[in-house]
Formats: C-alpha cells, structure tokens, sequence
C-alpha cells in the first residue's frame, strides 16, 4: 500500500541526519496520498540507519492504523490535526535542528534580515507556544501560529514545517536552520537591519515566480 510513497519518505528520512535537523530517533517526516487521503508517517523510536521503506505505517486522518506493523510517530496525532485542517498541506516534517530550536527555546520568532529568508519564506518564521508532546495540542499551536509561512518554531521544542509534498516540507526544514544559524551568527557580531516588508515581498515574488527552470 502506497509503497511509492513509502520509499520517498525512506530517502527523506535518511536527509534529516544527514542534514544536521536530528539527533538519534528525533523528529518524522510524514507525507499524504492526495488521492486516498491516508498518511504514511514515520515509526516511533527507530533510527534512522535502521529505518526501512516497510517499517513505515499509514493511517487514516483520525489515527486508526491501515497499514503497518510498528506503533506511529508520537507526533502522529499532531500531523492529522494540521492535514484535517490544512487541505493545501501533503508533507510534514518536524525536527530539533540546533539553531532553530535555540531561537524556539527562548520563544522568538526570526525576523527577516536575510534575503534568503525572505526568498524562502516570505516573511518573518513566526514562533507559536507552548504544548505538550502526544496529543493534538502541538498541531494546534502549528495551525494557529505558522500563519502563510511554511514553517513554525514551537515554544521550548523544535520546528514544524509543511509544504504541498514531503519533500518540499523538508526542503523548508533545511532552510530555517540555515537561516537560523546565520542569524544567530550575526546577532553575536551586531544587530543585523531587518529587510523592508516591500523589498521581502518583491524577493518572494521573484523566487517563488521567476527564479529557477
């Protein structure tokens, strides 16, 4: 069942280690047949160097599992409560990247003082509150808080980003710790000018219009 959609979260799920975005089991990456509507969501506490296409569970938008030998993410329930509410979103990931969760640890959101930001995101990555792991709660903060942005830093805990497929969700997990570890760089060396919300929305406009084949 949906065994494409199982291997693309395999290879994606061997990027967040790769990438930095993870330590040991954290974080999961989840992805939505648009077609059926059932999720395929990453194991709970499986490593990464062990984890295999097979070993990958769906289920339907309320949490009962079609498919799957393995218990789900416990941040299963969270990523139904973004799809249910968020028809646009196929993709999930959810880290504890280092730089990110500083910023998240100390509830700011990151400005926009990068053009890369502004290109990537939009406007400022916006930070939500907190919740408590295992429930609803920490999609709920996810939908109230992240706004038009693709990602959201959550109170004293990590990062959510979304996108309309896995891969895009995690292309934006890279970018927001990119982002920011070079903010938190500059920050240490002076305070950076933000960028003015005319020129991040022209810079937007140019990347998400213009830029690339």
């Amino acid at each position: 069942m949906l065994e494409s959609i199982k291997e693309e979260l395999h290879w994606l799920h061997l990027e967040l280690p790769k990438q930095n975005l993870v330590t040991w089991t954290s974080g999961n990456i989840s992805a939505r047949d648009p077609q059926s509507g059932l999720v395929v969501i990453k194991p709970s506490g499986i490593r990464y160097e062990d984890l295999r296409p097979e070993h990958m569970v769906v289920v339907d938008l309320e949490g009962d599992i079609i498919e799957g030998a393995l218990k789900p993410s416990s941040d299963t329930a969270s990523h139904l409560y973004i799809y249910r509410h968020r028809p646009d979103v196929n993709g999930i990931v959810h880290t504890h990247s280092r730089y990110a969760t500083a910023f998240a640890a100390n509830g700011m959101s990151i400005p926009v003082y990068l053009t890369a930001q502004a290109d990537e995101f939009g406007g400022p990555i916006p930070c939500g509150g907190f919740a408590l792991i295992g429930g609803e709660e920490i999609g709920q903060v996810v939908v109230e808080s992240i706004g038009s942005s693709p990602a959201v830093l959550l109170k004293n805990h990590g990062v959510f980003t979304v996108g309309p497929s896995a891969k895009a969700a995690l292309k934006a997990a890279v970018m927001v710790e990119d982002v920011a570890a070079t903010v938190w760089l500059a920050l240490q060396i002076g305070q950076p000018d933000l960028i003015d919300d005319e020129d991040v929305a022209k810079l937007h406009y140019r990347y998400t219009h213009v830029y690339g084949q």
